[in-house]
């Protein structure tokens, strides 16, 4: 089973316009609609496809949700949002109100430092319950590029051991030498998205991060519409690991992580008595 941790899309008729200013310096290969995307996943050999929602600020946080929640199924699994700007009870709230097992942090989007104090107040509240795959290093403007250094990732890692966190782009997207040096060996998974595509990269540089790290703890993601999953794919084949080191690169360390079984949804939060009853 391949899947795919790290796609982005939106309800059709706004995807043009949240697509637009958001990565300028990238050209997107897709456009982004959640109409488009399992037919993207389908023709590129995905069978799995991790739908990540973002709220760029607290008003949007449940409609956010909701909208994961709905576009769920078929090939569709979906990571919903939290903000700190909303209080940690609501966040959570919201995430157990649409059954939703995992949030989508991206700094750049969201303009919240992962050292901010009220991150880790909603990282402690998700303990071992909530997974978390957080955006890691550059791609905006010098100060935003500072909210998510592999440093801040580390410090998270070794504040709260029991959360199951993926740390995209390796670790620090275009801050790889920081990542080699502050994440390597931790007990984090590092997802192998590098827009536009994996395949910039030294094949030996990359063989070199997965044999520190543990392959066990490699998750493919593409970063749709950004980078084409098929392209993606390869280039993790082409980087010559036995069929059951690749395997669990393109989707069996993912789901041994969220305890998914083929063809299943991801399991959910638990719901408090109260919040079930209404």
């Amino acid at each position: 089973m391949i899947i795919d941790v790290h796609c982005h899309a939106w309800p059709d008729r706004i995807a043009e316009r949240a697509l637009g200013p958001r990565v300028p310096q990238l050209p997107r290969v897709g456009d982004g609609k959640i109409s488009t995307l399992p037919g993207v996943l389908e023709r590129s050999g995905v069978d799995r496809g991790v739908l990540l929602g973002i709220a760029d600020s607290a008003r949007y946080v449940d409609g956010t949700n909701r909208f994961v929640a709905s576009s769920r199924g078929g090939s569709l699994l979906g990571f919903g949002t939290v903000h700190p700007d909303l209080p940690v009870e609501e966040n959570l709230a919201s995430l157990r109100r649409n059954g939703i097992p995992g949030v989508k942090l991206h700094s750049l989007f969201q303009g919240f430092a992962y050292s901010d104090p009220r991150v880790w107040d909603l990282l402690e509240a998700f303990g071992s319950e909530i997974a978390v795959i957080a955006h890691v290093g550059r791609g905006g403007d010098a100060e935003s590029n500072e909210r998510a250094t592999p440093g801040m990732v580390r410090d998270i890692v070794r504040r709260f051991p029991d959360l199951r966190l993926i740390a995209c782009h390796f670790g620090g997207y275009h801050r790889l030498e920081e990542a080699e040096e502050e994440l390597l060996g931790l007990p984090v998974f590092l997802e192998t998205s590098w827009p536009p595509t994996m395949a910039e990269l030294a094949p030996e540089r990359v063989r070199s991060i997965i044999d520190r790290h543990g392959a066990d703890r490699i998750v493919f993601g593409s970063d749709w519409p950004m980078a084409d999953p098929a392209r993606e794919i390869a280039a993790i084949r082409a980087l010559g690991y036995d069929e059951e080191t690749t395997a669990g690169i393109l989707g069996g360390n993912f789901a041994r992580l969220m305890g998914l079984s083929d063809g299943e949804p991801l399991p959910g939060p638990s719901v408090p008595e109260e919040t079930a009853r209404g």
